[in-house]
């Protein structure tokens, strides 16, 4: 991997790059006085960062230099939206937060649906970009970013995609900006901010101070309420629902489920952080998930349910009323608006606390439970034996996938939104958190094939993306992925098909819908760009097909001739569909 980083250096003077007309004067800076574009860069660096995956331009030009010249990372992607799903899996795979930088008007656009899933998987993610001049906002500039061309609310204040945005006017403002973003960053949970610096600012003189650390307290359960979830968990059998959000207390979570003998299951993102082979374990929920689960539901209801760190949104839950137990629920999560609101009619117990430190607490507090755990439901899998002819099957490939990458190495793998994940969440089993990557909330196409270069990049190893023809054809940042050499690998589940929609619009009713994709020799195009592949054609070639992909020093595209009848584990999903009014009317024309 190149681990090449960049010296800050001061140069004797700079000028303003890019100037827009009427703006030609040069800026002329002593060799210790920074710009606001370098104070900028360098308040970052000082917050945590090492990595900045972006797209450049003329309006980001002095930003840009900065970075360059910082001793952050910078890697220049081939799309925004490719950097920004990059950042969010970055983070996710270092703990640290990702610029990703942007420039004027379509580089800001471009970038949003990245931004939008990296605040729904809350991750830490910074943007920068550039506006356009105060002077020439209003008379058509190039890619012009101002009131004029593009809205202000949402984009640039604080709103559903960013927890804090502003647009620098002044560098006096860089200490009101730090002390934000640093108070974002130190918060449990995500934050994604967008810091707008106009062009012509990002070049001035800056001599304000700024802060890089900020203390926060443990967000804890009071002893009352410690007190009071011992009581409710002790009068009856209980069961945890884990989620994404518990990923930080995988060890308190296995230590209470044992010392309590509780059933536990999983949201799809969730899986690992407690052990899918554990004999507590009866299964994942919701997306693709098992039939153990509402096996485990009908036939030993629990009296309540532990929640940790799930909304059970959906995609988690489908809002299932089986998933209710009688007792109703105990809600743990930093986020006080999420308990009570998928399930408004169950009783629920809410507890606002990060969930590593509510289960300390509780675990003080709770007597060991004696008596035999009871035998509970579990996933199980069919076992497949790989066949000498015909198209891969899903569920084969998955098995290989499980032998050669899950258990065979310590690769984190993502799966693309589609078929991928589904035939992912429900097939492959793993033993330890953060080795699984979904986004199942905003769900993008384009997220996995993109995120997996900024996995593998932050982890310094390998990581594998499970992704479909359609969404590898978005998108997938190989020709990145090369420039950096960065060890990704993308395994291709090449049915010739948007198949989720195919088979999911057949089963709601709906024929001779258009899903086809013309077939498209995946390795070809990977090699055409520098990376290295191998076409699948039999499920007897895929054991040394991954083997040779897990050994490759470059990035590595896997591409499997797959049978596109086999049908996907969506069934719960279709239903839900169904129940929201998606179904062919009557009368209506096939």
């Amino acid at each position: 991997m190149n681990t090449k980083s960049y010296q800050i250096t001061k140069k004797s003077s700079a000028s303003s790059i890019f100037s827009p007309p009427g703006n030609e004067q040069i800026t002329q800076l002593s060799s210790t006085q920074l710009t606001v574009g370098e104070t900028a860069v360098k308040m970052l660096e000082d917050m945590g960062v090492e990595s900045a995956f972006g797209v450049s331009g003329g309006g980001i030009g002095p930003l840009w230099a900065a970075l360059k010249r910082s001793n952050i990372q910078v890697l220049h992607f081939r799309h925004e939206s490719g950097a920004a799903f990059a950042a969010c899996e970055a983070y996710f795979a270092s703990n640290r937060p990702v610029v990703v930088f942007v420039t004027t008007g379509p580089g800001i656009t471009n970038a949003l649906t990245g931004l939008l899933a990296a605040r729904g998987e809350g991750a830490k993610v910074i943007l920068i970009s550039a506006a356009t001049a105060t002077g020439n906002r209003g008379r058509w500039a190039c890619q012009e970013t101002s009131a004029h061309t593009m809205p202000i609310s949402g984009l640039f204040t604080p709103g559903a995609i960013f927890n804090y945005a502003t647009i620098v006017e002044s560098g006096d403002e860089i200490p009101e900006i730090s002390r934000r973003l640093a108070q974002g960053l130190s918060q449990p949970g995500g934050f994604v901010a967008h810091i707008s610096i106009p062009t012509p600012i990002q070049t001035t003189p800056c001599t304000a101070k700024y802060q890089t650390g900020f203390t926060r307290g443990e967000l804890a359960p009071s002893e009352h309420t410690t007190v009071e979830c011992v009581r409710l968990l002790s009068q009856e059998p209980f069961a945890i629902w884990v989620g994404f959000g518990a990923r930080g207390a995988a060890a308190e979570i296995r230590e209470f489920a044992e010392r309590t003998g509780a059933a536990v299951m999983c949201s799809p993102r969730a899986k690992g952080i407690f052990p899918e082979n554990h004999p507590q374990f009866v299964g994942v929920t919701g997306f693709s998930g098992h039939s153990s689960v509402l096996t485990y539901m009908q036939e030993q209801q629990p009296h309540r349910i532990l929640v940790l760190g799930t909304r059970l949104g959906e995609p988690t839950s489908f809002w299932n009323p089986q998933m209710v137990p009688a007792g109703g629920f105990i809600h743990v999560d930093i986020d006080p608006e999420v308990p009570g609101v998928a399930y408004p009619e169950a009783a629920t117990f809410s507890i606002q606390s990060e969930v590593k430190v509510f289960l300390r607490s509780l675990l003080s507090h709770f007597p060991l439970r004696p008596g035999n755990i009871p035998i509970l439901p579990h996933p199980e899998q069919k076992q497949m034996s790989p066949h000498t002819e015909g198209l891969v099957r899903p569920e084969v490939l998955m098995d290989t996938i499980q032998r050669v990458f899950v258990d065979g190495s310590d690769a984190v793998i993502l799966a693309e939104a589609g078929n991928s994940f589904a035939w992912a969440t429900n097939r492959l089993c793993f033993k330890q958190p953060g080795r699984y990557r979904i986004s199942t909330g905003v769900g993008a196409m384009g997220h996995a094939v993109t995120g997996v270069v900024g996995a593998a990049w932050a982890r310094n190893g390998k990581a594998v993306a499970v992704v479909g023809d359609g969404a590898m054809l978005m998108n997938s940042e190989v020709s990145t992925a090369v420039r950096f050499k960065i060890p990704a690998v993308w395994i291709v589940l090449n049915d010739g098909r948007y198949n989720m929609c195919a088979q999911g619009m057949n089963l709601q009713g709906f024929t001779g819908v258009d899903t086809e994709i013309p077939n498209t020799n995946f390795v070809q195009l990977a090699r055409g760009m520098g990376a290295d592949g191998i076409r699948v054609n039999q499920e007897s070639e895929l054991e040394a097909a991954l083997t040779t992909a897990f050994a490759s020093t470059i990035p590595f595209v896997v591409d499997i001739n797959l049978d596109p009848t086999q049908p996907a584990p969506i069934g719960a999903r279709i239903r839900s569909l169904i129940q929201q009014g998606a179904i062919k009317s009557k009368g209506e024309k096939s």
